[in-house]
């Protein structure tokens, strides 16, 4: 069987900072939340800069996310 390749998705989240948020709600977070919560925020930010160029322009605004 084929051995999946990880895709390298680029960080746009302070690891430090999603752990203490987590924490501060009382809970543990596992070793993949930093990984899978930075491959959300890539696929959030695909869609606007769809979005932008859809419309013509070429900045991203907070109504296309």
């Amino acid at each position: 069987m084929a051995e999946k390749k990880k895709v390298e998705v680029p960080s746009f989240t302070v690891q430090s900072k999603v752990k203490e948020y987590i924490a501060a709600k009382g809970l543990r977070s596992s070793g993949d939340l930093i990984d899978e919560l930075n491959g959300a925020v890539q696929q959030v930010l695909d869609k606007a800069a769809a979005r932008t160029k859809s419309n013509d322009r070429s900045t991203v605004r907070g109504g296309d996310v």
